[in-house]
């Protein structure tokens, strides 16, 4: 992802930084791109079928076709699965910018605070001293979208910041 989405070399103990605006912008370039190999698909099975059958009517020309035929089917569908599927991780990307900016904003809510867009250059909390984070672009074409400061998740043991790395063996779970 550009920019980092997805890491920050900075960071220790395998944290990671979402920023739901880079997310939403990756989301429209892969829609961008499965729309531009659909279009690839259709040039590339209107050329096909330009072609008519080469190949001829004679035996040879028979045994060619009848592979040939299925082999290109099947070529085509691929492609336009596939186009599908890049189309798809784009509709992903954009729900899980969506849901990372919810689940921010509704964790926030839950400490009395609200999550509120950062400010190109701010610092945003639990960063490390002195490190600033560029601030959301807009989110244009994204109904419901509100950038928001980006999430810290770690990936390490006892990921909340200051918590203990397991449970105290007096508390029962």
């Amino acid at each position: 992802m550009a920019g980092g989405s997805t890491g920050a070399s900075g960071r220790a103990g395998g944290e990671f930084v979402l920023k739901p605006w880079e997310l939403h912008g990756e989301g429209r370039e892969f829609e961008k791109l499965g729309g531009e190999l659909a279009k690839a698909v259709t040039a590339l099975e209107q050329g096909l079928a330009a072609l008519g059958a080469p190949w001829g009517t004679d035996r040879p020309g028979s045994g060619f076709a009848a592979v040939y035929g299925q082999a290109r089917g099947e070529l085509v569908g691929g492609l336009r699965g596939l186009a599908g599927r890049v189309t798809g991780v784009g509709a992903g990307l954009h729900t899980m910018a969506a849901r990372t900016a919810d689940a921010d904003s509704s964790a926030a809510s839950g400490f009395g605070a609200t999550a509120v867009p950062a400010a190109a250059g701010s610092v945003v909390p639990g960063a490390a001293a002195g490190a600033a984070v560029p601030g959301p672009a807009a989110v244009p074409g994204v109904p419901g979208a509100s950038p928001v400061a980006p999430a810290v998740h770690s990936t390490a043991p006892g990921a909340t910041p200051g918590a203990a790395p397991a449970v105290p063996k007096d508390m029962s779970v």
